[in-house]
């Protein structure tokens, strides 16, 4: 078994399990100003949400209609779903995990916001810690700030691979994500949400210069690129 995670920009990951293929947080082109693929461009099975805001949610309908691909996210945004028109979902919550065809799914937590487009109340964010069947472990932590939470998950054996917000303003910034990979415990870190817009410039270069330097490896990847976990 082989887990292949591709970066599409911004806090858009795709990962292929043997053929099985997740998205987490669709926000493609052209709404994603860093992305050069579109939602019409890829394939999905499962869709995970990690919150509600549009950066992370506003190509979820369109890409569950065509593909036909369960979402996986909290009640209320399964809810949310459910009245535009998508029926194949399943609903977690904070600490609730679920086995699924590729591994088992822990929602996890995370301090942030987690509106909705329209506006409605999208409930609490979160993160999704995936223990794939062959294994590996991999921690989306989503939009958040470092909370001393983070320790439990390096108590219990840390993670193969954390990926993590350094964009800083919005979600924690490259000091906070580098105590992050320490509290998780993270044999390999890959830094997210950061250079989409102003508000979140940050080098990922020197942050992974950081983290090099406590002896946790970094990959930075540009838009598009692939790596097996």
């Amino acid at each position: 078994m082989t887990v292949k995670l591709t970066y599409y920009g911004h806090s858009t990951f795709g990962a292929d399990v043997d053929g099985t293929k997740l998205i987490i947080d669709p926000f493609f082109a052209p709404n994603n100003p860093v992305a050069t693929v579109t939602v019409d461009e890829v394939e999905a099975d499962f869709i995970l949400i990690t919150h509600g805001h549009s950066d992370h949610i506003v190509d979820a309908v369109a890409l569950a209609k065509r593909t036909g691909a369960q979402c996986i996210a909290n009640f209320e945004i399964v809810g949310w779903l459910n009245n535009q028109g998508i029926d194949n979902t399943h609903p977690l919550h904070i600490g609730g995990g679920n086995s699924f065809p590729f591994g088992r799914v822990k929602m996890t937590i995370a301090h942030h916001g987690s509106g909705l487009p329209d506006g409605s109340y999208g409930g609490n964010p979160g993160g999704f810690l995936i223990n794939f069947n062959d294994g590996t472990d991999v921690l989306f932590a989503g939009d958040t700030a470092l909370t001393y939470d983070m320790r439990l998950i390096g108590e219990v054996g840390g993670v193969d691979l954390a990926v993590l917000p350094i964009g800083d303003n919005f979600t924690m910034g490259p000091d906070d994500a580098v105590i992050a990979a320490e509290f998780i415990k993270a044999k390999r870190v890959v830094p997210c949400h950061y250079n989409t817009w102003p508000y979140i410039e940050q080098d990922p270069n020197a942050y992974a210069d950081k983290l090099d330097a406590i002896d946790i490896d970094c990959t930075v990847m540009d838009v598009n690129d692939s790596l097996t976990v």
